[in-house]
């Protein structure tokens, strides 16, 4: 028996389908009478939340809900979750987070509105900062949250699931020391991400290891798209001592950094050593193969599928944070500075 929608229970209770999702949403702007008619269409169609049927086994459905769908980092995310659920006999349900459009005077669905529409057991975030309104409404409807790469620290009570960012920045900077460079230039991201942060942290830390002073003129925080880099880098080379080494913390950014040294006539790395951030299947096509500190990013969607069936089951996580190990990669990008 096919599952009832939104639209046949607004009809039964005579009411538009914004406040059924409302009632869903369990929100308080829904008078008693009127969330009575919802509650009770609900009964009639049997509407059943959180993926299970009214008859039948159970069958649990995930949400993976990203940023985006373009480029590498999301593809092998939701590769390692889907591979994880595969083995479990969980669906996922791959969308993008988009902002809920008007309808009238009122909200649209958004990505919550779906996903609680939907019946999700659970959901996975990729690159999105959920606002508290959405936090609360999913947890009314008891729908477990796992936030991967969370862009702030997020809520006491929201697991999360990252990489060691500041040893990765770390050991990128400190290999570039280890050849000889001392004028290293870094662009990251915007400077209010939690990993942006903690990579310019791990940076920092490294150069003061090696008793090199870090000269505000070599940070640059751009976006992670590869016309950022190609700018962020072009920035740098206009310096009166530009950088003999570049740590560049996306491989997005670093590739197109490798196109802003190739118009101003630089070779890498006779004249630029190059280290990127995340080792995506790009880093290997480039030429030379690229640098980079390597994020487990199919290990990362394979960790938190598996963190959220455990929330889901109603245990109780040792910590809220899983972080799960970088690798730097040493590939034809970077070289022994000239003069060292």
């Amino acid at each position: 028996m096919p599952r009832p929608t939104l639209a046949q229970i607004a009809k039964t209770a005579g009411v538009s389908v914004s406040t059924v999702s409302k009632v869903l949403n369990d929100r308080t702007d829904v008078s008693q009478d009127t969330r009575a008619k919802v509650d009770s269409a609900l009964r009639e169609h049997r509407y059943v939340r959180r993926g299970i049927p009214a008859e039948g086994p159970t069958v649990r459905t995930v949400d993976l809900v990203m940023s985006g769908l373009d480029g590498s980092w999301p593809a092998s995310v939701a590769s390692g979750m889907e591979a994880a659920a595969y083995e479990v006999g969980v669906h996922v349900v791959v969308s993008v987070a988009r902002t809920s459009a008007p309808l009238g005077r009122h909200r649209g669905p958004d990505w919550v509105d779906r996903i609680i529409e939907r019946g999700s057991a659970g959901v996975v975030l990729g690159l999105i900062e959920p606002t508290e309104d959405q936090l609360t409404r999913l947890r009314r409807a008891r729908v477990p949250c796992v936030v991967i790469d969370p862009l702030s620290d997020p809520s006491p009570d929201v697991m999360s699931v990252g990489t060691t960012n500041w040893t990765g920045a770390y050991e990128g900077t400190a290999h570039l020391l280890e050849l000889g460079h001392r004028r290293i230039g870094l662009v990251t991201g915007p400077p209010d991400h939690l990993y942006a942060r903690a990579r310019l942290a791990g940076y920092r830390s490294a150069l003061a290891a090696a008793g090199v002073e870090v000269s505000p003129e070599l940070l640059r925080h751009g976006t992670y798209e590869r016309a950022s880099g190609a700018e962020q880098v072009g920035a740098l080379l206009t310096l009166p001592e530009p950088p003999t080494a570049l740590f560049i913390c996306s491989d997005h950014l670093a590739i197109g950094g490798y196109e802003a040294l190739a118009e101003a006539g630089l070779r890498v790395p006779d004249d630029v050593s190059v280290v990127g951030f995340d080792d995506l299947p790009e880093a290997r096509w480039v030429h030379p193969a690229l640098t980079t500190v390597r994020q487990p990013l199919k290990e990362m969607g394979r960790s938190a599928l598996r963190t959220l069936l455990r929330l889901m089951d109603g245990e109780e996580p040792e910590s809220r944070r899983v972080e799960l190990a970088t690798t730097l990669v040493v590939r034809d990008s970077t070289a022994a500075h000239r003069k060292a």
